[in-house]
This record gives C-alpha cells, sequence and structure tokens, in this order.
C-alpha cells in the first residue's frame, strides 16, 4: 500500500509541473514555467523536445524562463536564454506543431526592462 501512495503522490507532483506558472529547476537555478494545459493540447511538441531544440541553437545558455504562447497566429515555445559574459537575454521560438525554430533574437538589458515592465503591466490589468 505504501508503494502506491508513493506512486500516486509522484504522480501528483509530475502533473502539478506542467501547470501554468510552475517553477521548474534547471543547472541550480529557478525557471519561470509557462505552460497553459489548453494550449498544451494542441502541442505536438513536448517541452522537453523544444527545450533541447532551443539549447542546440544557443551555446553554452541557460534558460531562464520558458512559456507556451500563440504569437503571429503560430503556436510557439519561447525560451528566455541568458548567455555568460554576454548582457541581456536571447530568445528563441520553436514551434509547437513542427519543432522548427521560428526566431531568434536578442534583447539587451533596456529592452528586457522594457518588456518585463510590459507583461508586469497586463498582468496586473487581468487580474
Amino acid at each position: 500500500m505504501k508503494i502506491i501512495t508513493t506512486l500516486v503522490t509522484l504522480g501528483a507532483a509530475v502533473a502539478l509541473a506542467g501547470t501554468a506558472g510552475a517553477q521548474a529547476t534547471q543547472q541550480g537555478t529557478q525557471t519561470k514555467t509557462d505552460i497553459p494545459p489548453a494550449l498544451a493540447k494542441s502541442a505536438k511538441i513536448s517541452l522537453d523536445s523544444a527545450r533541447a531544440i532551443a539549447t542546440k541553437r544557443v551555446a553554452n545558455a541557460t534558460i531562464e524562463s520558458q512559456e507556451l504562447e500563440r504569437e503571429n497566429g503560430r503556436l510557439i515555445y519561447s525560451f528566455d536564454m541568458k548567455v555568460p559574459g554576454k548582457a541581456g537575454i536571447t530568445e528563441v521560438n520553436v514551434n509547437a506543431l513542427n519543432g522548427h525554430v521560428v526566431g531568434i533574437s536578442h534583447e539587451g538589458p533596456a529592452a528586457e526592462k522594457k518588456e518585463a515592465a510590459a507583461e508586469k503591466k497586463e498582468t496586473s490589468k487581468s487580474h
């Protein structure tokens, strides 16, 4: 009976890890994760597969945040990645239906702060 309880508890923990706003640990740092369940149902590529694709494109980077979103009519995984010795964030977008990289851009520290402020403002409006 103890084994079954442990498995059920483990299963619940795994299920909670996939919810919006969940925190995942990567290489000793906290990675912000936002995977809305409604969008996850439409994705053909898993978060793990998309993460592997993104990290192959940006060498030595650490993922700071990862999300699944609709952008310009496409369902994409968006990864904000920090490259050691490089200021700002590199964003990699992976198509959630076919795994193709659909965008790579770099935001300097000023652009990063501006985007964070805009997201905070948008979040406060929706609550």
